[in-house]
């Protein structure tokens, strides 16, 4: 009894705080600007400090960077669970900033201080690498930024979107607003990062370039704290995953029992289930009725109105429709994993190739190979901003939603235009082994062959405008359609698919290489002369693939079940005044 009055008080707690809004934005972004200026600004050239300052070989380096994305990439699935389950949002992102500060503090230390790594040699000079002690500084310093990461990247997100009110038809509008602007600045960050402090890294210096984003971290971590007075706060409800299992557990036990006839006699708790259900209770969906058992009352159950049931043998329907809505995420979820293994070609074969195509804008100015994502994230900032101010207002008067376009719509753009990417970057590096062959260079697989750069910002373009869709359109379905207890969790779903979408672009590549290698030594991607390889194919097979995953996409997001869920009017206690959220995505 004690317990369901305490989560009564908690749904009520925050039923009734009149906060968050647009106030709060910019504590919030000032925040996730500067993690992703650390983020991107020490990974974009964070080779050239392994190799140049501390002499780490180039395999080694490489193996370093990846391990430590790799990490990056998991953690959120811990800060998630922590926020969601123990200690809320606010206080993982605040704890997770602190951390990724320290670490970020200590990589810069070492990169200012002489004694923490090792001395510069010049010429044909060997080398000296650094110490069992400096990279121990080393790769602590990247624990801490990747532990860092896990707690800020899924809950910051979720954070900003928490503060605007979905029961106040005044704000319906701001949290689809919200995503689109989280993208566009975290793109803006990002491109900062690329450009200035890869550039003051290489021509200033690493302790400068190092220094810039660790301090943006302190003060962007003193903002997040001084609007904390200002924040719309969820209080954590328990381990969402302990609820998914118990129902899980409890369907088993009852498995063998005969549905019951109506869906209404099914279990019903609303004090039980009051600070999981804050925003609205999930109603009654046709879909997966073999877990519906887990709400069917039996009279070993013993249910009495003072106490909570066991729910290891009984759960509400409105736990059993969280379970529901988790699993009718994952073959969305899945969905995105094959977009990230297109645009990650980018960071590898697309780079090579403008490595070998001429980059000049004028006789003294060469265009970085690692700088073409420019054109990248110029187009994903310009479509999201286009998005936002043109094309809603102009697909809402044929539409009728306030967003213009259903996320699912959103994302199924993305995937074709993915799709147009890949297909044209085959017929670019076509033309580009054309020049090659014309002038004789194929053998020559250090030549600058004389085709200009920008016939690969076409590619380039179309994976921002992609993502600009895509991406977007992922993380609003994940914070959208989680149960509203579990949106941390949600948001470092999209996140794990994105490391995942990595790993398999490593796979695929991996298993290319291997298949087409011929006796004679030619291979579709061959190690030494991109020339003389059939890079073609493999975007053109890339291609095949996303029709194939957009087949696929079609199919789900057609079958696909919006999460149902109903609101109490703020002005009736009557069970008839709800609203159904349905009918506005």
């Amino acid at each position: 009894m004690e317990k369901m009055e305490e989560n009564n008080r908690k749904g009520q707690d925050n039923a009734k705080r009149p906060k968050g809004g647009i106030i709060t934005m910019p504590f919030i972004f000032a925040n996730d600007v500067c993690e992703k200026l650390a983020v991107v600004g020490f990974g974009a050239n964070m080779i050239s400090y392994l190799t140049t300052q501390l002499h780490m070989p180039l395999t080694k380096a490489a193996n370093t960077l990846t391990n430590f994305g790799g990490t990056a990439s998991l953690t959120p699935l811990l800060g998630a669970f922590i926020a969601d389950a123990c200690v809320g949002r606010f206080w993982t992102v605040t704890v997770a900033s602190i951390i990724s500060l320290i670490g970020m503090a200590s990589l810069t230390l070492s990169a200012i201080l002489p004694q923490l790594r090792p001395p510069p040699c010049t010429g044909e000079q060997v080398c000296q690498q650094a110490t069992s002690g400096q990279l121990a500084i080393l790769y602590g310093s990247l624990l801490l930024g990747a532990l860092g990461s896990g707690g800020i990247r899924p809950c910051v997100v979720a954070f900003g979107a928490d503060q605007f009110d979905e029961t106040d038809p005044k704000q319906t509008t701001k949290t689809w607003k919200y995503f689109n602007w989280y993208f566009f600045v975290m793109g803006v960050s990002m491109l900062v990062a690329v450009t200035v402090l890869v550039y003051i890294q290489d021509n200033v210096g690493w302790g400068l370039g190092l220094g810039i984003p660790s301090i943006a971290m302190f003060l962007s971590i003193i903002a997040f704290i001084v609007g904390y007075p200002l924040y719309r706060q969820m209080d954590p409800a328990g381990s969402p995953f302990t609820r998914l299992l118990q129902v899980s557990v409890a369907a088993f036990k009852k498995r063998k029992l005969a549905m019951v006839s109506d869906p209404k006699l099914l279990y019903r708790n609303e004090e039980l289930d009051a600070s999981i259900s804050v925003g609205g209770r999930l109603v009654h969906t046709k879909q997966m009725t073999f877990l519906d058992k887990a709400a069917i009352v039996t009279e070993e159950d013993n249910v009495k109105t003072s106490q909570a049931p066991n729910l290891w043998r009984l759960n509400t329907v409105h736990r059993v429709e969280e379970l529901k809505s988790v699993i009718r995420m994952g073959p969305i979820w899945a969905s995105g994993i094959l977009l990230i293994t297109a645009y990650a070609q980018q960071g590898t074969f697309s780079l090579q190739q403008a490595k070998t195509m001429n980059r000049h804008l004028t006789k003294s100015f060469e265009i970085p190979a690692g700088s073409m994502t420019v054109f990248t994230m110029f187009c994903m900032l310009s479509t999201i901003a286009f998005y936002d101010r043109v094309l809603v207002r102009i697909a809402r008067r044929f539409t009728g939603l306030d967003r213009g376009i259903t996320f699912l719509h959103r994302m199924g753009i993305g995937f074709v235009i993915s799709v147009i990417a890949t297909l044209v970057a085959g017929f670019v590096e076509v033309k580009r082994k054309e020049a090659a062959l014309a002038h004789g260079l194929q053998d020559k697989a250090h030549a600058i062959i004389p085709i200009s750069v920008f016939w690969l910002v076409p590619q380039y373009g179309l994976h921002g405008i992609a993502e600009a869709f895509m991406s977007v359109g992922h993380m609003e379905f994940f914070y959208d359609q989680a149960p509203e207890s579990m949106r941390s969790t949600a948001s470092a779903l999209f996140w794990t698919a994105i490391s995942i979408g990595n790993y398999v672009s490593t796979l695929l590549v991996s298993l290319v290489h291997k298949f087409t290698a011929k006796p004679d030594g030619s291979n579709w991607l061959p190690d030494n002369n991109l020339n003389k390889g059939k890079l073609e194919y493999f975007y053109w097979l890339l291609t095949g693939l996303q029709v194939v995953n957009l087949v696929y996409y079609i199919c789900c997001a057609k079958l696909y079940t919006y999460k149902p869920i109903q609101i109490q009017s703020h002005d009736s206690e009557s069970e008839e005044n709800v609203v159904e959220l349905t009918s506005k995505v």
